[in-house]
């Protein structure tokens, strides 16, 4: 039984696109999760062939079940990950039980954003930055001589915007430098210069290393104790200047990396129309909702064409269609128990909508946005222009009204 083994996968989102399109390819699809609620709702991942509770950060108690696995007759083609976390992992059990196509090494790199900013800090588009080590003291001074306010405050395993803080001044980085080190003692932090700008993000398959850009989506913002991105807008027709800034990026990535085949993105600032700076890279396809924009936007299978590539076939990234997409993420501005959620239908039905999302349910608790998991609705739609996209996704997200009890 030719069969995909999943490390992890999100009720929604690329992740679980992703087991859908291993199932529609043929394959016995099966996960590893150690979220026992997960399995509790069984009924509702009904493209999960089998699901094995199993502490996914433990690479022994893994092994033995794709042993298991093994001994009951299943051929593993490939052990993937589409979860920040896992991905690395993954690799690492792929290379071991299966034919790799992946280079783990890449992988770990492009993982650890310290490791990434040291190994690319002779790059033109690598931003300014100062590394804390754990045992060093915090020096203002040492900062200070590489790098001007405002400035970045990173964990280097930060994900989705979780430990990403904005310091404008020597005493919200005193602030920031003392929380990330009590939460994490054992690691460095990175300290980066900031600068304003447009944000864009890459999404890109390496295929016998010839680079397949999927799509350029130009990002928005919204600031508040986080930058989280709000928005995307799913570029069609890209200017020429901006196309050859992020190409000149992204080649150079692939080449000091190495990386011959596999999935990335990266998120590149544009600054004073001119500068481009490279803010981080993944080593795998954006969550979310980003295989579905794709999707309506071109018409292919970004995760489909990334399990191929995982299992040495050629990744397809044929254009069937050429849509304006822009979808629009919902974020709250106070915290509660969420109470119900109306408006849904409403965003559903109207003009222009591919598809409205809505993550919680009731009773949980919701709060305003500390990373990009607390973004709670999306709404995808298209227009014949992006400004008219914008417009639609924006509008149907408006109808959306999450009614919280306070705690």
């Amino acid at each position: 039984m030719k069969t995909i083994i999943f490390i992890g996968t999100n009720k929604s989102g690329s992740s679980r696109e992703a087991v859908k399109a291993a199932e529609q390819l043929g394959y016995f699809t099966v996960v590893f999760t150690n979220n026992e609620k997960q399995l509790h709702q069984r009924k509702e991942y009904i493209d999960v062939h089998e699901m094995i509770l199993v502490d996914t950060t433990k690479l022994s108690e893994m092994k033995a079940e794709i042993k298991k696995l093994r001994s009951r007759g299943m051929d593993i083609k490939t052990i993937v990950s589409f979860i920040d976390s896992y991905v690395h992992i993954a690799s690492i059990l792929c290379e071991e039980f299966c034919q790799s196509y992946i280079s783990s090494n890449a992988i770990s790199k492009m993982e650890n954003k310290e490791e990434t900013r040291v190994f690319l800090k002779n790059q033109p588009y690598t931003p300014k930055f100062a590394i804390i080590k754990p045992d060093e003291l915090i020096s203002f001074e040492k900062v200070s001589k590489k790098l001007n306010f405002p400035v970045m405050v990173k964990s280097p395993k930060s994900t989705g915007s979780k430990d990403a803080l904005f310091a404008e001044d020597k005493e919200q980085l005193d602030k920031h430098t003392l929380r990330l080190r009590e939460k994490n003692p054992d690691e460095a932090i990175i300290i980066e210069e900031y600068f304003d700008g447009d944000q864009y993000l890459v999404e890109a398959l390496v295929y016998n290393n010839k680079i397949l850009i999927a799509g350029i989506l130009e990002q928005e913002i919204t600031r508040g104790k986080r930058f989280i991105i709000t928005g995307y807008g799913v570029m069609v027709n890209v200017p020429r200047e901006i196309i050859t800034g992020i190409e000149r990026i992204l080649h150079s990535v692939v080449s000091q990396f190495g990386i011959k085949n596999g999935p990335l993105h990266l998120e590149i600032r544009r600054n004073n129309k001119k500068d481009w700076k490279l803010i981080e890279i993944n080593p795998r396809i954006s969550g979310g909702a980003m295989n579905k924009m794709l999707q309506a936007a071109f018409g292919y299978n970004l995760v489909e064409g990334t399990l191929k590539l995982c299992l040495g076939e050629k990744p397809t990234l044929i254009p069937t269609c050429r849509n304006y997409v822009f979808t629009q993420y919902i974020v709250l501005s106070k915290s509660g128990i969420l109470e119900k959620v109306t408006g849904k239908g409403r965003a559903s039905k109207s003009p222009g909508v591919v598809e409205a999302y809505v993550k919680p349910r009731k009773g949980a608790k919701l709060t305003p946005p500390l990373s990009m998991g607390h973004r709670y609705a999306y709404v995808i739609a298209a227009g014949s222009s992006m400004e008219e996209a914008k417009k639609l996704a924006k509008n149907a997200a408006n109808e959306i009204e999450f009614h919280l009890e306070a705690e």
